[in-house]
């Protein structure tokens, strides 16, 4: 239980820094002396690179959770039949 806890500590402090992290590139990135339209074209492949990132992470926690929940089925069933 405590280390369900701790994981749920470091997962959330992650997701803070990733979003405090896209958060501060935008901010960079609307502030900086260049043309709209380059500034433009920055925030949309920065966006496009979130976007693949954040579904290459949600994919990856799906499989993990997938293999998780299969273990505790497992379990669950060899707890059963003894």
């Amino acid at each position: 239980m405590a280390y369900d806890d701790q994981e749920q500590h470091l997962t959330t402090f992650l997701t803070g820094l990733f979003l405090g992290a896209v958060i501060g590139a935008g901010v960079a990135l609307l502030s900086a002396p260049e043309s709209g339209r380059r500034t433009r074209k920055k925030i949309v492949r920065v966006a496009g690179d979130v976007r693949e990132n954040t579904q290459d992470r949600l994919e990856d926690f799906a499989d993990d959770v997938k293999v998780r929940v299969d273990d505790a089925v497992k379990t669950a069933r060899k707890r059963l039949k003894r």
